[in-house]
């Protein structure tokens, strides 16, 4: 298979990238410091939205046609593309939390799985940190592979294996990770498991965003009535983290952390280095 040259950006390219990442990350700090039991995913949305406009952004999402808001926020049973509205937060609840930043043309996306304590359920807060837990933690080793490999479908093979070595986790199939540029959803997939193809070559100008979708039973899902909302089948809770990392001439950069994936990558062995 051949891609596109216009597939790899340029190094002013790759810099135009941070300051959305960044503000991507600075949303979803502040959906994290805001979010609890009695607050609406609604309020969720305006307070990641005034975190993105703070930073001389806009909300990406917005930009999706018939999308009006600045998150995606899905809650137990949804995996992904969830609507803000009026629903009030429960203790216990796994909530996905999908958000976006454009600035000067360029895009960032990134998503957080945040779980509600419950002290009258702790054995379901316990289930689903765990879910989370292990979706975040192959994210990273997704990341991780990216930083060594030679085509990117690595990066789902390393995924898929940390998943399964996991437990007996469900992996979306049907929603996957993508390219990330000058539009928030570009070539070339991401897969989060094993494909027999290899997929472009993993070299400087590369920028993907990765995001497993995990589950607790199978991965059958369907859309709600609002068009939107990706739920399980079997009404079993889900997770979804995802993060934009570029490559570049001396490494990696995961640009929807504010330290470029440090600390999640040094217990890997990987150390990114800044886009110079």
């Amino acid at each position: 298979m051949v891609f596109r040259r216009s597939l790899y950006k340029s190094p002013a390219q790759l810099r135009l990238m941070v300051a959305p990442g960044l503000a991507t990350a600075a949303s979803l700090d502040a959906v994290q410091s805001a979010i609890a039991a009695g607050r609406s995913t609604l309020d969720l949305d305006s307070i990641a939205e005034q975190a993105i406009v703070a930073r001389g952004a806009r909300p990406n999402f917005k930009l999706e046609q018939g999308y009006h808001h600045t998150i995606c926020a899905s809650v137990n049973d949804e995996v992904v593309h969830g609507i803000p509205g009026g629903r009030i937060l429960q203790p216990g609840d796994i909530v996905s939390v999908d958000s976006g930043a454009i600035l000067e043309g360029w895009n960032g996306d990134a998503a957080r799985s945040f779980v509600l304590p419950d002290p009258a359920h702790p054995e379901v807060v316990a289930q689903r940190q765990t879910l989370s837990n292990v979706t975040e933690q192959s994210l990273w080793r997704g990341i991780a592979r990216l930083a060594t490999a030679a085509h990117l479908n690595e990066v789902g093979e390393a995924v898929e294996d940390y998943i399964l070595s996991q437990g007996d986790y469900g992996i979306l199939t049907d929603y996957i990770g993508h390219g990330i540029g000058r539009r928030m959803h570009e070539e070339p997939p991401v897969f989060n498991y094993r494909v027999r193809a290899k997929g472009p070559e993993v070299r400087p100008g590369l920028v993907v965003a990765i995001e497993p979708m995990v589950v607790l039973g199978g991965p059958d899902t369907y859309v709600k009535d609002d068009g939107w909302t990706v739920a399980t089948e079997d009404g079993k809770a889900a997770a979804h983290w995802e993060h934009s990392v570029a490559v570049h001439k001396d490494g990696i950069w995961v640009l929807t952390a504010d330290d470029g994936g440090a600390a999640g990558l040094a217990p890997l062995g990987i150390t990114p280095v800044p886009i110079a």
